[in-house]
């Protein structure tokens, strides 16, 4: 159960369970690659990396771009010849959250960046594992893509399921390959994205939330179980459930 000199390519990398896994992950000797849209916050977290003995690299990019995904995995071989595990994070839900407020803009940068952006970086990597012979994908969903509602917004709730969908379609189609695929479903988890909340949480309820760190090792759990392995599906979320009923009256 170690990632000594895998290759972990991270998704969402300069911020929150990306970013915690990426740490995790370069803790246990794998080579981390932290892809983001803002370059200051992946070279950061880059940075931090290597001052703590790790091997790191950053991409600035938007997953949603097909060529500039490609032309970054080409980077990663270069650099390091192979990859490893892919952990496709990034994502982000709307401001607005119901059928007749969220705006096109809002639907489309949804999907992007939690379904097509999972879809581009995975066809970036498969390739590669399938010469190997062996390559982990784990996919972040949400509890929101398995009960939707105006809480987490219908164009987020409907990326993540199609995230959870994918997940077992690439189990179906690369069967016996080497290639596994998982789908982790967080519930409410501490990350700096409940700020752009409609109705941020405060810190008492964020206090019964799962911790990035906790999320974090689970991803690696998954990336660090022997090869012969898989676990398809798993769901992670709050021992105590908290009454979210004012934020989903508030959600506009």
């Amino acid at each position: 159960m170690s990632l000594q000199d895998q290759v972990c390519l991270i998704t969402g990398g300069g911020s929150g369970i990306g970013l915690g896994a990426g740490q995790m992950m370069a803790q246990e000797g794998a080579k981390v690659v932290l892809v983001g849209r803002t370059a200051s916050k992946v070279e950061a977290a880059k940075d931090e990396i290597i001052t703590n003995g790790g091997t790191a690299l950053a991409f600035a990019l938007d997953v949603a771009d097909h060529d500039a995904v490609m032309q970054m995995a080409q980077d990663v071989l270069g650099a390091f010849g192979r990859i490893d595990v892919l952990v496709n994070n990034a994502g982000h839900s709307s401001y607005h959250r119901r059928l007749l407020t969220t705006t096109p803009e809002e639907i489309r940068s949804v999907i992007d960046s939690n379904l097509i952006g999972t879809i581009y970086c995975t066809q970036a990597v498969v390739p590669t594992m399938l010469e190997a012979k062996r390559g982990t994908i784990i996919n972040v969903s949400s509890l929101a893509g398995v009960t939707p509602g105006p809480f987490s917004g219908f164009a987020y709730g409907a990326a993540k399921a199609a995230v959870i969908n994918f997940t077992t379609f690439l189990n179906v189609e690369f069967q016996n390959t080497g290639i596994r695929a998982s789908v982790v479903i967080p519930g409410e988890v501490a990350t700096p994205i409940l700020d752009k909340r409609p109705t941020p949480p405060d810190s008492e309820a964020r206090d019964t939330m799962v911790d990035v760190e906790e999320t974090s090792a689970t991803i690696m759990l998954i990336a660090s179980l022997p090869q012969r392995t898989n676990i398809p599906s798993l769901t992670i979320r709050p021992t105590m459930h908290r009454d979210l009923s004012q934020e989903i009256l508030a959600s506009p």
